[in-house]
């Protein structure tokens, strides 16, 4: 049965359709069975994975609707590695629809049930809000996978997220948990950044993944080119980061075989593996 994580964060641009993109396509390259849900109305994560979402035919619209079977409306995401539910704007209208329904928040979950057997795991890209759809992937969801900039409103947004985890705990899903905090885009040189991840190591130390995804240029490029980064530049520090972010997931869930641990350890170094100048730092 697979592992179901909803990314959640209700302030955009802190890199989460990117973390669930590149994380899918990483836990794929572990020879993972993977499923990626885009339940966010912009549908950046179908566009990033390589799929058009405006010529969609089915996908996570009809799925909440009830229109089609999750199976049918499912697609191979190639070279990425996983399979699409994808998303567009019409889920907006969706998600209007659903407020009528006397069990709009167990959508998902009901449809995620029939298919979840075929996965090891299923990563929902929620949209930057804690509304209706979120609600419906949180409470879908094994654990919630928070990826957040280090910086000065950090710690309050990762406050209140917590705090909508429990109350989903004690009212529609009582095996939530708060599965893992993400350090994205970070900067080294940037002081406010290393102050605010010496706070979540001290008061986020169990969930906080020891990995830490860089800024980095070639993760901003990837979308544009319709793929995750392990596949747009496989030596970029991005790449690299993600991969490392999959075998830390795995690890902790006793599931990296000896050989991905022996893959991980021997792998060629890149030039951004170096520390980087300034005029680097981005690449």
């Amino acid at each position: 049965m697979a592992r179901i994580y909803a990314i959640v964060n209700q302030k955009g641009g802190v890199g989460k359709t990117t973390t669930t993109v590149s994380l899918a396509a990483a836990l794929a390259a572990f020879e993972q069975s993977v499923l990626l849900v885009d339940l966010d109305p912009q549908g950046n994560a179908t566009t990033a994975s390589g799929q058009d979402k405006h010529e969609i035919e089915a996908g996570t619209v009809e799925v909440l609707l009830g229109e089609k079977e999750p199976a049918a409306a499912v697609r191979a995401m190639s070279p990425a590695g996983y399979d699409l539910l994808a998303s567009n704007e019409d889920l907006t209208a969706a998600e209007v629809e659903l407020i009528q329904s006397e069990d709009r928040f167990l959508r998902l979950k009901q449809a995620l049930d029939g298919i979840a057997a075929y996965y090891d795991y299923i990563l929902i890209d929620c949209p930057p809000s804690l509304g209706m759809l979120t609600l419906n992937a949180l409470t879908a969801a094994d654990g919630v996978i928070v990826p957040l900039q280090c910086e000065f409103f950090a710690l309050e947004g990762l406050s209140a997220i917590t705090r909508t985890v429990e109350r989903v705990r004690e009212t529609l899903n009582p095996d939530l948990a708060l599965e893992g905090v993400l350090r994205t885009m970070f900067d080294p040189r940037n002081r406010l950044a290393g102050e605010v991840s010496e706070q979540l190591s001290e008061h986020f130390a169990g969930p906080l993944y020891q990995t830490v995804i860089p800024r980095n240029v070639r993760l901003a490029e990837a979308p544009s080119h319709g793929l995750p980064v392990i596949h747009y530049d496989p030596s970029s520090r991005g790449s690299y980061a993600y991969m490392d972010l999959a075998a830390e997931i795995l690890e902790r869930h006793d599931q990296l075989s000896e050989h991905a641990v022996l893959e991980q350890a021997t792998r060629p170094a890149a030039a951004e593996d170096r520390e980087p100048t300034n005029s680097e730092n981005e690449a």
